[in-house]
């Protein structure tokens, strides 16, 4: 059965909207927030609040001015994943994983024409990119492929793979993929494809009832391609995968799990002033309150010290391969995940039953169910296992300012 497009009318493209960034993002949230219970209860892409993205010209912020874009840095993209995830979790890492495709896409593309028209496109249309990295056995093995791409004596290529999740991907305009090389090229000699809508067919595998996150509605599907081989990134995937996918992936979806931290610490704290209201003292979670403004806070600062660390490498190869930057990176994503977990539940406890019961205004169900789903994307353990050889012959740091 082939995966249905959402049923939503294409947005013309146009003029750059007057209003700033941030009034358009706060625009996007309000829509977001409003919808996100409702997105969540049925499982269902959050259609409203990206048709509130693609009419505020969301999707193409970080392209280059030059090809339609507004330019913006990792920074600032962050900063909208992290509002985003506030209002909707579902919402916010879609959003994320768009722009984490757009980077891979721009900062790899080199000179490559038919790339820098998917891009100009992307900004005209609003198109929505899908990312196809798990494959298979290999799961959540990103650094392997089974897949092959075939190349055709016409220029063209064909690719098909089962792919164990494909987030969105009956709404996206697009998919980027990873892939083996060639038929003969080993797992992990792989390339990055991008493909638009008319390039692909979707057949789906497997649904999406799952936990948490429900609105990404990351179902499983067949991916059969046919496409220009100039769709095919010119750098060596190992290259993309380094220095922008997963520094990019770390630090937007931290930014997600940070924002949905920060919306649960915000219930807590209006239930706690409401209690102090009524009753005139305060509530027995109060001091899981406090305990969730203080995690929230390191969260914050280790993300914001990790983007900072990324915006002043990000440029420099050698900087990028190093073990200090990969050992920063991982442990973010690592970190990040496991302190917006423990500051949903540190808010949770604030609230008590109020938090608990899903029919309250004071409830963190949804919130604790979405950010449950940050350690197992790309599982923590995997993360920590892969560095554990690298950092063994690593000296311990003889003082604080080391």
């Amino acid at each position: 059965m082939e995966a249905q497009q959402v049923a939503e009318p294409r947005l013309p493209g146009g003029a750059t909207p007057t209003e700033d960034l941030p009034t358009r993002v706060k625009t996007v949230a309000d829509v977001a927030a409003d919808h996100a219970i409702a997105v969540d209860s049925a499982a269902r892409f959050p259609a409203e609040a990206f048709h509130a993205i693609k009419a505020r010209r969301l999707l193409g912020i970080q392209v280059p001015k030059a090809l339609g874009g507004e330019g913006v840095g990792i920074g600032e993209v962050a900063d909208v994943c992290y509002q985003l995830g506030q209002a909707c979790g579902s919402t916010g890492m879609i959003f994320a994983m768009h722009q984490i495709k757009v980077a891979c896409v721009m900062r790899h593309m080199g000179e490559n024409a038919t790339l820098q028209q998917i891009l100009r496109r992307l900004c005209a249309e609003q198109l929505l990119l899908a990312s196809s990295t798990t494959e298979g056995q290999g799961g959540g093995n990103i650094r392997s492929s089974e897949a092959p791409v075939e190349h055709r004596e016409d220029g063209r290529i064909t690719l098909e793979r089962k792919a164990s999740v494909i987030s969105y991907g009956a709404y996206a305009d697009g998919v980027v993929t990873t892939a083996r090389r060639a038929a003969d090229a080993a797992a992990s000699d792989q390339v990055l494809v991008t493909l638009l809508k008319s390039d692909y067919t979707l057949t789906r595998l497997q649904g999406w009832d799952a936990l948490g996150m429900r609105g990404t509605y990351s179902e499983g599907y067949t991916l059969k391609a046919s496409a220009s081989a100039e769709q095919i990134l010119p750098e060596p995937y190992e290259n993309i995968h380094a220095r922008t996918m997963v520094p990019f992936a770390h630090l937007l979806w931290g930014s997600v799990w940070t924002g949905i931290a920060a919306s649960a610490t915000a219930q807590a704290q209006a239930f706690v002033r409401n209690a102090m209201r009524r009753g005139g003292q305060l509530p027995p979670g109060a001091p899981q309150f406090t305990r969730a403004l203080a995690t929230l806070r390191t969260l914050r600062g280790m993300l914001t010290d990790s983007l900072r660390r990324y915006e002043q490498c990000m440029n420099d190869p050698q900087a990028l391969a190093g073990l200090d930057f990969q050992t920063l990176i991982a442990v973010t994503k690592v970190e990040a995940s496991e302190l917006a977990a423990q500051t949903v539940m540190h808010a949770l406890r604030a609230c008590g039953l109020s938090g608990y019961r899903n029919d309250s205004e004071y409830s963190i169900g949804r919130h604790l169910r979405d950010v449950l789903s940050a350690p197992v994307m790309i599982n923590n353990d995997r993360i920590l296992a892969n560095l554990a050889m690298p950092v063994l012959m690593s000296p311990m740091a003889a003082s604080l300012h080391d």
